[in-house]
């Protein structure tokens, strides 16, 4: 099988016995890589027929319905707007849809990313993180529920919050409208950093935004210290310790058409599409290590 894609007959995916042979193959930068595909199809759930749930096989490749959410998130185009070698977009998006629901997503970001850590020599499950907020524009399909104004940011929108562990690779996402205080969101994000990390998590560096009641909320409720590292005051630009790993993460979410603004509906599916997005980072990270 050739790096990066499928051929006709070639075992694609783990229940490859089930579908039609695929006949793509690699033709798109997002595609992924064979290394890659390794590590995340066992990751995938199973699909309800196959755990006694009813329902019928999935017809498609899974193989090519990650590379079709890839190319989707890297590229930014509409579902409708999915290239002819993939499948249907209806099929793309309804197994990204019922994925999401079903977990997926933060299930293989926290597989690819505990096994990073443990090839770099790290323990699986990280005692450090970083948090931050980013202010993003929405488009006309965000509900006016779900979106809002960040006067500090003059953004009308929503903001994600995230937490990335020392190695600057995505912990937790919590997408929020962007008139949100930082503070506030920092509450359900650091409880889902807690579920993530478990209870092996005791430290969160963060900006000046999140000053206040959350440091000692944290301390007695989570049992977490959040350390607040403050911006010198210098006539210069200065790299902040701690700081500019989280704000390298963010750049590299960015990187990805699809979440330079929010088009989603639901702001859980623009937090999957960030998961996604550092999937593919984190994948090509353990899989071609520099």
């Amino acid at each position: 099988m050739p790096a990066g894609g499928s051929t006709a007959g070639a075992p694609c995916c783990r229940l490859a016995a089930s579908h039609r042979p695929t006949r793509r193959t690699a033709r798109y930068p997002s595609d992924i890589a064979d290394a890659q595909w390794a590590e995340l199809d066992p990751l995938l759930p199973d699909p309800a027929c196959l755990a006694g749930r009813g329902g019928r096989w999935e017809k498609h490749c899974r193989r090519v319905i990650v590379d079709a959410i890839f190319y989707v998130v890297d590229n930014g185009i509409k579902w409708r707007a999915l290239p002819a070698d993939f499948p249907p977009w209806q099929t793309v998006y309804k197994r990204f849809a019922a994925w999401e629901k079903a977990g997926a997503s933060q299930r293989l970001l926290d597989a690819v990313r505990d096994r990073v850590r443990l090839a770099e020599g790290r323990v699986a499950v990280p005692s450090a993180a970083v948090m931050d907020s980013q202010s993003v524009r929405a488009a006309a399909t965000v509900g006016r529920a779900t979106r809002g104004w960040d006067g500090g940011k003059k953004v009308a929108g929503r903001k994600r919050h995230i937490v990335v562990d020392t190695l600057d690779m995505l912990v937790a996402v919590l997408v929020t409208p962007a008139s949100t205080q930082d503070r506030v969101a920092a509450r359900s994000l650091l409880r889902r950093t807690r579920d993530t990390a478990g209870g092996r998590m005791a430290l969160v560096w963060a900006d000046g935004g999140y000053t206040g009641p959350l440091i000692d909320w944290a301390r007695k409720t989570l049992r977490l210290t959040v350390e607040i590292v403050q911006r010198p005051q210098v006539p210069y630009f200065t790299v902040l310790p701690r700081r500019w790993v989280v704000e390298r993460s963010l750049a590299w979410i960015t990187g990805h058409r699809r979440c330079v603004r929010d088009y989603e509906r639901l702001p859980r599916h623009h937090e999957a599409m960030v998961r996604w997005s550092m999937i593919r980072i984190t994948s090509r990270r353990l899989t071609q290590p520099q």
